[in-house]
């Protein structure tokens, strides 16, 4: 019975030896928070990464081509998906004084093709170029190719109730996205702006308007105050275009209120905001323009586009209303100098404090001034010249006091001498 005990508590020694065991479990649980906080600044740095500005993405290659635009109105197509954003082109000096800028804008081949530009006289006297003509109808483009009109033809949009076939693209091309914008007329977006894009604008206005423009990432920009546009044959009087866009719209985030000539020659000469090259196609022979229900003429491969994002795309336009204030600043300033010259001068008259201030300029003064009091002393040698120049005379003068005063008393001897020399 006594060893009954004794086992009794060796058992409850084990189990208490049992016991430490647990610990061990819980040094586990600080291994898993660890790696928590090296979690976090991970999803912190990805937040911040798509939030920091638009960057616009290269274009891709593009088909560049001449186009032989028709010599009357060609007939309407309807594309199911928007032109691509511009592509910058500065035009050479013309050829002559006749020669009209034509192309640099997107025509449809089966795909959206860049239009070279070029200068071309009218095929025939008098004709006058017509712009493109893109529209946008729910979310369809209508498109109107360039071309020449005979005199005194006006150009007619198709009809809101004209009924088209969509064009089909041709083998290996991937539809774009549809236009996004109002519907009715409207031109490409800058270049680097989103694809889908449209910018409204009135009809018989040139692609080449919106070259200069801050590219666009959502829908906002537009193009107004266009003049004559009654009667786009005669283009050539429109003298400025307004394009205007809110900060949303802009990739900058800053409005847009610019004024640019409405010819496709200038607008197409101003510096770009952002630079996407057209380039030069491959074949100088032009290609005729898209006819619906027949098959696209042979194109050229696409070739890449030199493309450079601009540092900062709105800069420009507010440098030039900078300047502007800062001029009259430096014009007040001089007037404010002059105003200081008078004080000198009084200041002058004062010996005590304000010489120092002005020793530059008051030695140039004091001769004016000062000829009444201080140049004293220096005529004084001017006045002695005249002096001298007197001297002869008293010297002719003495002599005739001197044989008065001492010939007083003998001036009777002298007459008769005098006399006797005149006998003699």
């Amino acid at each position: 019975m006594r060893y009954t005990p004794i086992s009794i508590v060796l058992l409850l020694v084990g189990c208490g030896a049992q016991a430490p065991p647990p610990p061990p479990p819980a040094a586990p649980p600080a291994a898993e928070t660890a790696p928590a906080p090296a979690a976090e600044p991970a999803p912190a740095s990805a937040d911040n990464a798509p939030a920091s500005s638009y960057e616009p993405p290269p274009p891709p290659p593009v088909v560049s081509v001449y186009v032989d635009p028709p010599i009357s109105e060609p007939q309407p197509i309807a594309v199911g998906w928007a032109p691509p954003p511009m592509l910058v082109e500065a035009p050479p000096p013309p050829p002559s004084p006749d020669a009209v800028w034509i192309g640099g804008y997107w025509v449809w081949q089966g795909d959206w093709v860049w239009a070279h530009g070029r200068w071309a006289p009218p095929p025939r006297p008098r004709y006058a170029w017509v712009n493109p003509y893109y529209e946008n109808r729910s979310g369809v483009v209508i498109f109107i190719g360039g071309h020449w009109s005979p005199p005194g033809i006006e150009f007619v949009p198709p009809p809101p109730g004209l009924h088209l076939t969509l064009e089909i693209g041709g083998p290996g091309v991937v539809p774009g996205p549809p236009p996004l914008g109002p519907d009715g007329c409207f031109v490409p977006p800058p270049p680097g702006s989103r694809f889908g894009i449209i910018v409204p604008a009135p009809i018989g206005t040139s692609p080449a308007v919106v070259t200069s423009a801050p590219p666009v990432i959502a829908v906002g920009m537009r193009v107004t105050n266009i003049n004559n546009t009654t009667n786009v044959t005669n283009i050539t009087n429109v003298t400025n275009v307004t394009i205007v866009a809110p900060a949303s719209a802009t990739a900058s985030g800053r409005a847009v209120n610019a004024s640019v000539p409405a010819q496709a020659h200038l607008a197409a000469a101003l510096p770009p905001v952002v630079r996407a090259q057209a380039p030069t196609p491959a074949s100088s022979k032009p290609i005729p323009a898209f006819v619906h229900g027949h098959a696209p003429p042979k194109l050229p491969a696409a070739q890449p586009v030199k493309f450079e994002p601009a540092a900062e795309s709105h800069e420009p336009v507010e440098a030039h209303t900078a300047p502007q204030p800062a001029k009259p600043a430096p014009a007040a300033a001089p007037p404010a100098k002059a105003k200081v010259v008078p004080p000198a001068a009084a200041t002058h008259n004062k010996p005590s404090p304000e010489k120092p201030k002005a020793v530059a300029p008051l030695p140039k003064a004091k001769p004016a001034p000062a000829a009444s009091h201080p140049p004293i002393t220096k005529p004084a040698p001017i006045k002695s010249k005249p002096v001298a120049e007197t001297t002869p005379k008293p010297k002719v003068t003495p002599p005739k006091p001197k044989p008065d005063h001492p010939k007083k008393p003998g001036e009777k001897d002298k007459k008769p001498d005098h006399d006797k020399d005149g006998q003699d």
